[in-house]
């Protein structure tokens, strides 16, 4: 997100320095891009350093909802998180669809499902305890991804959910040349959750965009498996 609010600043100063050029030709004074381009710059800057950049997010995130499939989208790719960590016995924490939900909830960026990830930091884990719970993990990080593909041919989303994945595999001494693998084995293993409990998935989609709560949905995906 922080690439894309550099690339709408630039944009932005782009089209401002435009209008400065083109300013005379229809007897527009100077100091009208002068002015926008220092508002703008100084608005960039406080939300960058005040905010953590929120309020660029804010803005993307609203113009982005004026498309109906990006919505889909997003609530597709966070309903795949949910089923397979449900699946997976992850606890959810909760969920945002929108950055303003995540706004008024403390959480950074566009939001998402939240887990208990507790056991990735314990050190009384295991070792091959470690292991299970660090594959089911990758399994729920890839699962927006999987669930994305499955519906719509490909994924859009997915860049924070592959940094997370890599970040919990470095920190573990992890070789480089494994992460690649392991993103597209806990790809796979999503895939396969999700079509396995299909109507499940496709229940929690609508509850989810109802906004039901983490018990409600928990309950949905219970009835659509004994169905």
């Amino acid at each position: 997100m922080q690439q894309t609010a550099l690339n709408l600043i630039a944009i932005g100063v782009f089209g401002m320095t435009l209008s400065a050029l083109l300013g005379p030709m229809f007897n527009l004074s100077p100091a009208i891009p002068a002015v926008a381009t220092l508002s703008v710059l100084s608005l960039a800057t406080l939300d960058s350093f005040r905010f953590q950049g929120r309020g660029v997010t804010l803005l993307l995130d609203w113009l982005a909802s004026a498309s109906g499939q990006h919505r889909d989208r997003i609530l597709r790719h966070e309903a795949g998180h949910f089923l397979v960590a449900y699946f997976l016995g992850i606890p959810i924490t909760g969920y945002t669809l929108t950055a303003w939900e995540a706004f008024q909830q403390g959480q950074p960026g566009l939001g998402g499902v939240t887990f208990d990830s507790a056991g990735l930091s314990t050190g009384t884990l295991a070792v091959g305890e470690m292991r299970l719970t660090l594959e089911r993990f990758c399994t729920v990080w890839m699962a927006g991804i999987a669930a994305e593909t499955l519906v719509y041919g490909s994924a859009e989303g997915g860049v924070e959910d592959r940094q997370k994945l890599i970040e919990a595999l470095t920190s573990l001494g992890r070789p480089i040349s494994e992460l690649q693998m392991k993103e597209r084995w806990a790809t796979r293993q999503a895939h396969t959750i999700i079509e396995e409990h299909w109507a499940s998935y496709e229940a929690l989609v609508e509850a989810m965009k109802q906004r039901a709560s983490v018990t409600a949905c928990y309950q949905i995906i219970q009835q659509h498996c004994q169905n």
